[in-house]
C-alpha cells in the first residue's frame, strides 16, 4: 500500500479535485492506495476566524455564508465539469457540517469562550467536507472507496489543538479497526482523538502528519505528499530564483529543513517516517510526470551543504544577570517555565560564561514567554541578581543543512564569508554536534539578502553586479554598449550583470529584472524619479539586491560627494569623475575609510589615465614599498591630439576645433584649455602618493594664457580662440628651432606640483606623445634612473567606458570562495 496526502492547493479548485482524481485512479492501478486530504485552500484559515470572532454575530453569519459559498462554488463546478457527478451526498454532508457549525458557534458566541475542544471540531470540518466531494468524484471514475475514520483508531494526547498521535497504539488499533480496505481508501488528515473520545487536530498543516501516522499503522511501502511545488528547493524559490530541486535528503536533512521553515514539510511529518523507515515522496499535482524529492533512510554525503532554510517572524529572549553564574538550576528553571506555557523554543544559545541563556521562540509567544519570566523569577529580578528579561523582535534564523557537512572543514568559514559579504550581523549561533546543521539568527529584514548571497556561494557560484548608472552621455551610452554586447561571454562565465538603473538630465529610472540595454533609450524619462541616494538605495532595500555598484559617468559634484553616502549603504562605487577624489583632503580620507570599514570597492582608475591602469600601478608599487620621488605625464588626450597637430603645423583654434569634433575634448573645450583637468588628474597622482595636498596647492599654466578673454558661451570662444594662433605658431617654431616640441605636462618634483606647458627633446619620454596618447613616467626608488612608463590612448569613449567597464568586473563578489 501507499499512502497518498493532497494538500489545499490541490484541491482548491474543481478542477484540482479532478487532478487529484486522475491521479489517484492511475497509482491505484498499481497498487493499493490509501488517501489523506486537506480542507480545500482557504477553508482552515476562514473556520479559524470564525471561532476567534464570536463575539459579532452579525460577521459570524456573513462568515457562514462566504464558507458555505466556497464548498458549493466547488460542489458546482464539479457538476457541471464532470457529467456523471452527483452532488448530493457531498451536498448533504456540507449541509449536516453548517448545521452543526452553526450550533457551535452559537454555543460559543453565548459563552463568549469557545473550548479547545469545540474549537477542534470546528476547524476540522474543512476536511471531512474534502473526503465528502473526493469520495463524489471518485465514484464518476467507477471507484469504490473505503472510508478511514481517524477517531477510530488516531489516537493522541490531550492538547486539543497541536496534538501528538500515539503510534503504538494507533499502529494496534488499526490493525483491528481496518484489516480490510479497498484498493483505494479516503481518510481526513489534520483530526485525531484523545482517549476521552474528543476530537483534536494535529496543529497546523497536520494533514502531512495525519499520512504520516496512517503510514505507518498501515504499514505502506512509501508515503507520498502532493503539493503545488515539484519537491523540496535546496532554497525557496520565492525569493531565491536559481533555487534548484533536490532529488533526495536523509531523514534527518528533511527534519532540519522542516523545522527552520521549509513550508514543504512538517516538521512532525518526519518522526513517524524516519522511525519506521518508510520512503517519503514528495510530489506535484499540477505536475505529475515530475520526479520530485525522496525523504528515505540512505545518508548521500556527495554536497556538504544540501540546502539553505530560513524561518521568520522570532524574538529572541535573553535571560542574563550574576545571578546566573555557578547557580545550578537556572536554566531548567528557564526551560520549564516555556514548557508549562507549552512554548516552543526554536533554538538555544548560552554564553561560555555562563552569564546569558538566549533562546528564539515564535514572537507570536513573547508576550507571553516575558510575562511568565517575569513571575518565575520575581524575586531575582527584584534583587538585582538578574537583569530586566530581554527581548529582541523581528528575527529570522537562517541555516545550512546536509550530512555531507560532518568533519568538512570550511563550512563555517564560508557561510560566515558569506553573512559578512551581504552586511549581515548575526545575533546568535547554534550547531549541535553531529554537524548537520549551522544556525544564525540576524534581523528579517535582512534575511533574504543572507539567503541570497549564501545559495550564490554554497550553489549558483554566479556572482552578480548590480549597476546603477547615473550619467548617459558620450561616456555612459558607449559603457551601456559595451555590457550589452559583452553579455554572451559574461554568461559564458558564469557572471550575472544587470542594470537597474539609469539615470540622466530627466531623471532616474529602474527595472527590477534588469533594463533592456538595446532598447534604453526609449525609456528615458519614462517614470523617472529624481536622481538622489535615497531612491536609489530604497530600490535596493525593496529588491535585495546583493552586489549594488554606483557608477558616476558624470562631472557632476553634488553627487561625487555623495560617495560615503552609497560605500556606507554597502555599494561599490566606480567613476570617471575626478570631484570626489580632488575634493578636500578630509574627503578624500573619508571615502577610503568607508569603502574599508563596509568591505566596498572605491574604484576610480579612468580618473587620471582612461584605460590605462595608472592608479593600479601606482598603488602597487607603494603597497610594495616603493616611493615616489619624480613625476611627469601628459595627463590629458585631448591636450596630447592638440599638441600634437601643432607639432604638425596645425594652429590652436583649427586642433582644438578638430579634437572637439572627434570628442576628445570635453563639451566645453574651455574645460581641457583651463588645465584644471590636468591638475585634478596629478592631484589624484600625487594622494595616491601620499602627499596630503589640496587643489589650491597645484600651480596651473592654463593653455588660454592670461589676459585672453574666455567669456562667453561656446561658439564665441571658439571663435575668438584664433585670436591665440598667432602666439602659439611662435612658440612651436621656438621650440622647433631647438628640435623641441611643445607637451602639456604635470610634473610632481619634490613634493611641488605643476602643470605647465613644457619644449621637450627627443631624449624626453613624453617627446613622441601625440595624437590623443597618455604617457606618465613614474620615477621612484626601484625605478631609477630610468622611469617606469606607461602609454596609451587616453582620450575618447570607448577606452574611457572600457577602463570603467574594468572596474566594474573588478566589484565582482570579490571575496567569494569556490
Amino acid at each position: 500500500m501507499r499512502v497518498l496526502k493532497f494538500g489545499g492547493s490541490s484541491l482548491a479548485t474543481a478542477n484540482r479535485f479532478i487532478q487529484v482524481a486522475e491521479i489517484i485512479k492511475d497509482k491505484s492501478q498499481e497498487s493499493p492506495v490509501a488517501i489523506v486530504v486537506s480542507a480545500p485552500q482557504g477553508v482552515t484559515n476562514h473556520l479559524v476566524a470564525m471561532a476567534e470572532n464570536i463575539s459579532d454575530e452579525d460577521k459570524l453569519a456573513n462568515d457562514l455564508i462566504h464558507f458555505n459559498r466556497a464548498i458549493t462554488t466547488i460542489i458546482d463546478d464539479l457538476s457541471a465539469t464532470l457529467p456523471a457527478f452527483c452532488p448530493q451526498h457531498a451536498e448533504q454532508v456540507l449541509t449536516n457540517w453548517e448545521h452543526s457549525l452553526g450550533r457551535y458557534l452559537k454555543g460559543a458566541t453565548m459563552l463568549s469562550y469557545c473550548p479547545d475542544h469545540i474549537r477542534a471540531i470546528i476547524i476540522s470540518i474543512g476536511e471531512r467536507l474534502s473526503v465528502a466531494i473526493l469520495d463524489s468524484v471518485l465514484k464518476t471514475y467507477k471507484i469504490n472507496v473505503s472510508l478511514i475514520e481517524p477517531e477510530k483508531f488516531l489516537y493522541t494526547n490531550n492538547v486539543s489543538l497541536n496534538a501528538l498521535a500515539d503510534l503504538v497504539l494507533c499502529k494496534e488499533v488499526f490493525g483491528k479497526e481496518y484489516n480490510q480496505l479497498n484498493q483505494v481508501s479516503l481518510m481526513p488528515g489534520f483530526i485525531g482523538t484523545n482517549q476521552k473520545g474528543n476530537v483534536t487536530t494535529l496543529g497546523r498543516n497536520g494533514s502531512d502528519y495525519s499520512a504520516a501516522v496512517l503510514a505507518v499503522c498501515a504499514q505502506a511501502e512509501c508515503c507520498e505528499i502532493w503539493t503545488d511545488v515539484d519537491g523540496v528547493y535546496n532554497a525557496d524559490p520565492r525569493f531565491i530564483k536559481d533555487a534548484t530541486l533536490l532529488d533526495y535528503l536523509s531523514y534527518q536533512e528533511a527534519m532540519e529543513l522542516s523545522y527552520f521553515g521549509a513550508s514543504v514539510l512538517h516538521p512532525k511529518t518526519i518522526g513517524p517516517i524516519a522511525q519506521y523507515h518508510i520512503p517519503c515522496l514528495i510530489k506535484n499535482t499540477g505536475n505529475p510526470e515530475a520526479k520530485g524529492t525522496l525523504i528515505a533512510n540512505e545518508n548521500d554525503q556527495k554536497k556538504q551543504v544540501k540546502a539553505i532554510s530560513n524561518l521568520d517572524d522570532l524574538t529572541m529572549v535573553n535571560v542574563s544577570g550574576p545571578g546566573m553564574k555557578g547557580m545550578v538550576g537556572m536554566a531548567s528553571r528557564v526551560f520549564a517555565t516555556m514548557s508549562r506555557e507549552n512554548i516552543s523554543l526554536v533554538l538555544i544559545s548560552q554564553s561560555s560564561s555562563e552569564y546569558c541563556i538566549s533562546f528564539c521562540i515564535h514572537s507570536s509567544d513573547a508576550e507571553i514567554a516575558e510575562n511568565c519570566l517575569k513571575q518565575e523569577f520575581e524575586l531575582e529580578l527584584l534583587n538585582g541578581l538578574l537583569e530586566p528579561i530581554g527581548l529582541k523582535h523581528e528575527l529570522s534564523i537562517v541555516s545550512l543543512v546536509g550530512d555531507g557537512m560532518h568533519h568538512q572543514q570550511g563550512v563555517a568559514a564560508k557561510f560566515f564569508s558569506s553573512l559578512a559579504q551581504a552586511r549581515v550581523n548575526v545575533v546568535a549561533i547554534a550547531q549541535d554536534s553531529s554537524e548537520r546543521s549551522i544556525s544564525v539568527v540576524i534581523e528579517k529584514r535582512k534575511c533574504t539578502d543572507a539567503m541570497k548571497v549564501s545559495h550564490q556561494n554554497f550553489f549558483s557560484h554566479k556572482p552578480t553586479i548590480d549597476v546603477f548608472l547615473v550619467g548617459c552621455g558620450v561616456v555612459g551610452s558607449e559603457l551601456i554598449a559595451q555590457i550589452a554586447r559583452q553579455q554572451p561571454k559574461l554568461k559564458e562565465q558564469n557572471i550575472s550583470l544587470k542594470v537597474y538603473g539609469l539615470a540622466n538630465s530627466k531623471g532616474m529610472v529602474f527595472d527590477s529584472e534588469g533594463i533592456d540595454l538595446d532598447n534604453w533609450q526609449g525609456l528615458m524619462g519614462k517614470e523617472a524619479v529624481a536622481v538622489n541616494a535615497e531612491n536609489i538605495k530604497k530600490f535596493v532595500r525593496d529588491h535585495h539586491l546583493i552586489n549594488p555598484v554606483l557608477v558616476d559617468s558624470t562631472s557632476n559634484e553634488t553627487l561625487a560627494m555623495s560617495y560615503v553616502d552609497f560605500l556606507q549603504e554597502g555599494f561599490h562605487v566606480v567613476t570617471p569623475n575626478k570631484k570626489a577624489n580632488t575634493d578636500s583632503w578630509e574627503y578624500y580620507q573619508a571615502l577610503r575609510k568607508a569603502a574599508q570599514s563596509t568591505n566596498r570597492r572605491f574604484l576610480y582608475e579612468t580618473t587620471v589615465g582612461a584605460g590605462l591602469p595608472v592608479i593600479d600601478t601606482l598603488q602597487s608599487l607603494i603597497k610594495a614599498g616603493d616611493e615616489l620621488v619624480q613625476f611627469e605625464g601628459v595627463l590629458s588626450g585631448s591636450l596630447s591630439y592638440i599638441f600634437g597637430k601643432l607639432d604638425e603645423g596645425m594652429s590652436l583654434s583649427q586642433a582644438t576645433t578638430i579634437a572637439k569634433e572627434n570628442g576628445f575634448t570635453e563639451p566645453d573645450p574651455r574645460d581641457d584649455l583651463s588645465g584644471l583637468d590636468v591638475a585634478r588628474k596629478l592631484l589624484i597622482m600625487a594622494r595616491e602618493a601620499g602627499m596630503k595636498l589640496e587643489l589650491s596647492d597645484i600651480e596651473i599654466e592654463p593653455v588660454l594664457t592670461k589676459g585672453f578673454d574666455d567669456s562667453g558661451d561656446i561658439p564665441t570662444f571658439m571663435a575668438n580662440l584664433t585670436l591665440l594662433d598667432k602666439e602659439f605658431s611662435q612658440r612651436v617654431e621656438e621650440a622647433k628651432s631647438q628640435g623641441k616640441v611643445l607637451r602639456y605636462i604635470g610634473n610632481i618634483i619634490e613634493g611641488k606640483c605643476r602643470v605647465s606647458i613644457e619644449a621637450v627633446g627627443v631624449e624626453h619620454p613624453l617627446y613622441s606623445i601625440k595624437d590623443g596618447e597618455n604617457a606618465l613616467a613614474i620615477h621612484s626608488r626601484y625605478y631609477q634612473p630610468l622611469p617606469f612608463v606607461l602609454r596609451g590612448y587616453g582620450a575618447g569613449a570607448e577606452v574611457t567606458a572600457a577602463g570603467v567597464f574594468g572596474d566594474l568586473l573588478r566589484t565582482l563578489a570579490w571575496e567569494q570562495q569556490h
